[in-house]
């Protein structure tokens, strides 16, 4: 491990420095995932201009969200599998280009069919870019770093989103939904990129033997304790996703058609909660690894539980603005730790696979997360069923408490 090209978060002691390899694989996981983020919630803003010339009904607008998400439950799986035994950086390209190619597929959809078909297989690429990416990232850094690495990562889903939140009112009035989606075919080059300029990690490269003999998705329940772990750790994903899907797919719709509120302010008030989230994502890598992972994630479950109450009663324009700020930094604050905390919990052999498997298996939870929205809202109102998520953050808080252990900074095995 380089330990004099630069340091990372402030860290000042020399075991508290990255090199440039793992500068460049932080980069590249980060740069992948804020395409995935791009990508997805464009598909938020521009649901209405596809149901409008496809004809689409509310369930099978939502249910285009939801069946990118269980594409990527299954590419989740086979990719983190795969990326244990052929390598990080191999097989995070492919699911770049996956991703990109049938993104960009999805301009040319006659209608619900082939449309759902394009978003399920792009959702397969985007399935392992997760695990795969904090993983490569947990690999190439030093132990202090683990959190603070973790959340720049996550962070590239947070550019991805805010730039999407603040480039599609631009750009959908001129290029249309089809336009948008083209767009998507940018990641393309991202993925070229990634592998001219990376190698595999050096802790991959000296575990050959035990990834020739492993079977990772057994060593993520090989006896009780990791089992309970597994458990745990799965919770967790299916409350983070869920809560996350759930919000932000409808966020825009809940200020246009509850709210009044144009779409330039939809978009910008959308931008401030994401904001809030950025924001959060840094300071729980930072928190995170002077502190600890429990603590930090118990903390924010608990914000998030309120949060999601409190925003849901707000009604003026300013409150609203300050609300979703402090909620985001609270509902997407903990996507900084997952990377760090899963790296620590399994051996090499199977990392990726646990990062993938655990990581979307709780996406494909959280993919139901705007159709039970969607679903509540039309019983009830769309700021009750918002509250209502506050019940997921508690089952969350009790899932951190009674089964995920402490392990921060720990020595990758």
């Amino acid at each position: 491990m380089q330990r004099q090209e630069a340091s990372v978060g402030g860290g000042s002691a020399m075991a508290e420095t990255i090199g440039s390899y793992g500068i460049k694989a932080v980069w590249a996981s980060a740069i992948g995932y804020a395409m995935d983020g791009f990508d997805l919630l464009i598909l938020g803003f521009i649901l209405s201009a596809i149901s409008a010339e496809l004809h689409l009904t509310a369930p099978q607008a939502g249910s285009l969200i939801t069946w990118t998400l269980l594409g990527a439950v299954v590419g989740g799986i086979g990719f983190g599998i795969l990326s244990d035994y052929v390598g990080r950086v191999r097989v995070l390209t492919w699911t770049i280009l996956l991703f990109a190619i049938f993104t960009g597929a999805c301009a040319f959809a006659q209608g619900y069919g082939d449309l759902l078909a394009y978003r399920t297989i792009a959702g397969l690429g985007l399935g392992g870019e997760f695990g795969i990416g904090m993983t490569l990232a947990a690999e190439a850094c030093p132990p202090g770093l683990r959190a603070r690495v973790s959340s720049y990562v996550g962070l590239g889903w947070q550019a991805g989103v805010l730039a999407a939140a603040l480039v599609t009112p631009l750009l959908l009035p001129h290029i249309g939904w089809r336009g948008m989606f083209l767009v998507g075919l940018l990641p393309a080059l991202v993925a070229f990129v990634v592998r001219f300029m990376l190698g595999e990690p050096e802790i991959f490269v000296a575990h050959a033997r035990e990834r020739r003999q492993a079977m990772p998705l057994r060593l993520l329940v090989k006896d009780a304790a990791t089992t309970k772990i597994s458990i745990g750790v799965f919770i967790l994903c299916a409350v983070q996703n869920f809560g996350y899907y759930g919000l932000m797919i409808w966020l825009p719709t809940y200020l246009a058609k509850s709210l009044g509120y144009s779409l330039t302010q939809t978009a910008l008030w959308t931008a401030v909660t994401i904001l809030g989230m950025a924001f959060g994502i840094w300071l729980f890598g930072q928190l995170a690894d002077r502190i600890g992972r429990r603590p930090m994630f118990m903390t924010f479950q608990a914000g998030a539980a309120i949060m999601v109450v409190v925003y849901a009663q707000l009604a003026t324009p300013v409150a609203l603005l300050i609300g979703g700020a402090i909620m985001g930094i609270f509902v997407n604050g903990m996507l900084g730790g997952y990377g760090a905390l899963m790296s620590e919990l399994y051996p090499t052999e199977a990392r990726a696979t646990a990062q993938n498997v655990l990581f979307n298996l709780g996406r494909g939870v959280g993919g139901f997360g705007p159709l039970v929205v969607g679903t509540v809202s039309a019983h009830y109102t769309l700021a009750g069923a918002i509250a209502l998520l506050a019940v997921i953050y508690v089952i969350d808080f009790i899932a951190t408490a009674a089964l995920i252990p402490e392990r921060r900074g720990a020595p990758l095995t």
